[in-house]
């Protein structure tokens, strides 16, 4: 009798331990972290680490301004794609699996966003683009978002340039056959031109080059002999650096056109004194007051970096902001709950122009359009969609 009580009384402590270990595990959970992850995914090194770079000067100056939110530190975890489709998808997937990434800032380029929201879509990671413009990005996806226009607008823009302000009546179309990016660049120039003037016969040339070819003598001989008014060749600043610069040896005077992805001092120290009137569309310039935020943003980059923002720096700290902003707004950790808070986003004041996300995850801004004067990039005009 004694030894079955006794046996009861052990059975009851060790239920009563359970119970204690259980109550700790369950309280713990439903603690506040001391700490949260917000994870970067940009091109460090390789053919398109310029762009990553720079992203990354406006990332780490949010950054800097913003190391709490909801009373919680945040860390940030920068992961380098190395400019590669498949870096990008595992550069994802550590920062989700390894690092506890709660939200991720990136890409630069638009092929690495793709291969990188195939994984965070899959897992349910909230992602802000900074400058990923192909529509391809966010299409069909919930949980990728970007900071930046996309194509068809910036297609439009220049193509709309092209005709009511360089009066162009003949173009030719030089694009990267590997890259998402200039693709569908060249295919939205080419609809739109279209659209404005009612045919594509004004379109008298188009060819084709690889990322990080060096030689473009023989695509320039073919478009030049069409003898077009202006081209168009949207691509990354290193291969159009050559480009621009090989096309001025070989005595083309008229304007050449480019994207965003120009936007790099690479291009004006390769292209050198070639660059000089070339014509970028692109999503900032600290000429252009485009909100609220945009002069007081000059003053602390240039605090910290001794130089003008460009660009990509401009929407890697809208990007850190507009994530920043969402989990202030769905007061809460929870990835869904970030997701629906950027979804739910509308006139925000970003340093890039007041940014509202539409249906399909892309933001509604203005553009604006540079030219290159005496090796620097001049501001010439805002193009609001």
């Amino acid at each position: 009798m004694q030894k079955r009580y006794l046996f009861r009384l052990m059975m009851m402590f060790v239920v009563i331990a359970m119970l204690a270990s259980a109550c700790q595990s369950t309280a713990g959970t439903n603690d506040k972290p001391t700490e949260i992850v917000i994870g970067v995914y940009e091109p460090m090194t390789g053919q398109q680490a310029a762009g990553g770079q720079l992203t990354m000067q406006g990332v780490n100056l949010a950054y800097e301004q913003h190391k709490e939110v909801l009373g919680t530190s945040i860390r940030l975890v920068l992961v380098d794609n190395r400019s590669d489709k498949a870096e990008s998808a595992t550069a994802m997937t550590r920062l989700i699996e390894q690092e506890k990434a709660i939200a991720v800032i990136g890409s630069y380029g638009s092929s690495n966003s793709m291969a990188g929201g195939e994984v965070s879509e899959k897992a349910g990671i909230p992602v802000m683009g900074c400058s990923p413009t192909n529509p391809l990005v966010t299409s069909g996806k919930k949980f990728y978002f970007r900071a930046c226009f996309i194509d068809p607008f910036q297609g439009r823009v220049m193509a709309k340039y092209a005709v009511e302000t360089l009066k162009a009546t003949k173009v030719a179309i030089i694009q990267d056959v590997a890259q998402d990016y200039s693709v569908g660049l060249a295919a939205f120039f080419k609809q739109s031109w279209k659209e404005l003037t009612g045919s594509e016969d004004g379109i008298v040339a188009e060819a084709a080059y690889q990322s990080g070819d060096q030689d473009f003598t023989a695509q320039l001989g073919s478009v030049l002999a069409a003898n077009p008014d202006t081209i168009y060749a949207p691509g990354y600043f290193g291969d159009a650096a050559l480009l621009v610069k090989q096309a001025r040896e070989l005595g083309f005077t008229g304007p050449i056109m480019g994207s965003d992805a120009w936007e790099a001092p690479e291009l004006l120290s390769i292209a050198g004194d070639a660059a000089n009137g070339i014509l970028i569309s692109t999503h900032y310039h600290p000429d252009a007051e485009l909100s609220p935020a945009s002069k007081p943003f000059v003053a602390d980059f240039k605090a910290k970096y001794n130089e003008n923002p460009s660009a990509f720096a401009a929407l890697g700290y809208d990007a850190y902001m507009l994530v920043y902003s969402a989990i202030e707004r769905a007061g809460s950790f929870d990835p869904t709950a970030i997701r629906d808070a950027i979804a739910a986003t509308k006139d925000y004041p970003g340093v890039t122009g007041t940014i509202s996300i539409n249906e399909t995850g892309d933001a509604i801004k203005d553009a604006v359009i540079l030219t290159v004067e005496n090796g620097e990039f001049k501001y010439l005009s805002t193009v609001k969609p």
